[in-house]
């Protein structure tokens, strides 16, 4: 009986990663449905969501389940779920025009990236070894640094969410008022905006270097024609 039980238990856990994702699209749709009513637990219920992602992609590897579509459905959740935040904080804050601009960067930069890593023929768009960007290579090539920079990011807006009381918020203004009522959150705000810059970096360098291999691709398919 005991042989027979394990082969339906390892099975069970194949599903892992997928049950994980769906979990977390069902999670974000409640969160941002009551993200007016209920601050707070939109803001767990987001920050669930984000660490799931590294969960999902943990057992994937472990239990040998890396796919496209679960790739694919991890970088979709991703993308949408920090788009909406954004288009809050959007909202919430004045100028608007700030979160709408990194939203923009944010899905440019990552579209273009996958859209490369198609025409290069790799199987990742986390694969950047033949990249010469010391920062790009750093950011991908060292887990612990890109969840730290993943990390803060994430929580930095969701910060700056709990931090608004009204609409239409200077921006500034309440960033530097929490910083001096409270210099712990003035030191945690520092380390987010660190986070939060070398994302942003390595989003631009994404861009342009996924640009630039578009860009070389349509040259070379033109003289190989």
């Amino acid at each position: 009986m005991a042989k027979e039980s394990r082969p339906r238990k390892l099975s069970v856990y194949l599903y892992i990663p997928n049950i994980i994702g769906y979990i977390r699209v069902l999670m974000n749709c409640f969160a941002f449905y009551i993200c007016s009513s209920n601050k707070k637990l939109f803001s767990v219920l987001y920050f669930i969501s984000f660490v799931c992602d590294a969960l999902d992609g943990w057992f994937a590897r472990k239990f040998n389940q890396v796919s496209t579509f679960g790739a694919v459905l991890d970088m979709v959740t991703d993308r949408i779920s920090t788009a909406c935040l954004l288009v809050i904080l959007s909202q919430v804050y004045r100028p608007g025009l700030v979160f709408l601009s990194l939203l923009a960067l944010d899905i440019a930069s990552h579209w273009f990236q996958m859209y490369s890593t198609f025409l290069a023929g790799k199987a990742s768009h986390k694969d950047v070894k033949d990249s010469t960007n010391w920062l790009f290579k750093a950011y991908y090539g060292n887990r612990m640094f890109m969840g730290y920079c993943c990390v803060a990011c994430e929580l930095l807006y969701i910060t700056l969410f709990l931090l608004a009381k009204n609409q239409n918020e200077n921006l500034t203004k309440i960033v530097m008022e929490a910083a001096k009522q409270n210099s712990a959150l003035a030191v945690l705000l520092v380390l987010l905006l660190v986070g939060w810059a070398i994302k942003q970096a390595v989003n631009f360098i994404q861009m342009k270097t996924a640009a630039d291999l578009c860009v070389d691709y349509d040259i070379n398919k033109k003289h190989n024609a």
